[in-house]
């Protein structure tokens, strides 16, 4: 870690934050036909974030919205040591920013309790105003970036340049990898160990955010 230049945190929520994956615990537990197709084409990156997500939701109608929004911030179990991580980069004058490829109806309220500003949240919208949900996308990509992201991190990201900034992103999965690929380091889990090992990207392994925690006091 650079002592020389201020520390920005980027973290992902679903699987990281939170401890299972709430868009596929949602489509999962809904389970509108013709789903699971579209999730693995996301995984295998078959198809863009946005596009996956756009369609997934698209399964569910939005008469259900009471339903959906109670199961999702019901069912979330946030990661064991997150509360002490954000109480962390306070204390370190660390600039926490939440990163979500997920949806306002559910990240909001999950992040409620924990005191972060909403202008340090970056997520997906929803309008449930039609017939079935559809996700709108108030972070989208700016140039270079051509993913089709969705909430797009890199652009995020590009907003702290490297001479200023020691930026370390904070992920588990596919929404993660093109942020990954920027940053100066990467606290990882799951699909995102294997694109950092792919890719030969500095990484730490983590499983909560105790973990995070002890590294980060030992690489000052």
């Amino acid at each position: 870690m650079t002592a020389s230049k201020k520390r920005v945190v980027f973290c992902d929520f679903d699987g990281t934050i939170t401890v299972n994956d709430n868009i596929i615990a949602i489509i999962r537990h809904f389970n509108p036909a013709g789903w699971e197709p579209i999730a693995q084409d996301v995984i295998a990156e078959r198809k863009t974030i946005r596009q996956g997500v756009g369609e997934l939701f698209s399964l569910l109608p939005s008469s259900m919205r009471d339903e959906v929004i109670r199961f999702a911030t019901s069912q979330a179990i946030i990661r064991p040591g997150f509360e002490q991580f954000v109480q962390f980069c306070h204390e370190e004058s660390i600039d926490l920013y939440v990163t979500s490829g997920g949806i306002d109806f559910f990240v909001y309220p999950l992040l409620e309790p924990f005191g972060i500003p909403s202008n340090r949240i970056y997520c997906n919208g929803s309008d449930f105003s039609g017939e079935t949900v559809r996700i709108t996308w108030p972070h989208d990509c700016q140039e270079p970036c051509n993913n089709d992201c969705g909430m797009c991190k890199p652009t995020i990201v590009r907003k702290f340049p490297p001479e200023q900034y020691e930026r370390i992103v904070i992920g588990d999965s596919v929404t993660d990898f093109a942020a990954a690929k920027q940053v100066e380091f990467v606290y990882a889990r799951s699909h995102l160990i294997e694109k950092c090992e792919q890719l030969h990207i500095s990484y730490a392994p983590f499983d909560t955010f105790y973990d995070i925690i002890e590294h980060m006091k030992h690489n000052e």
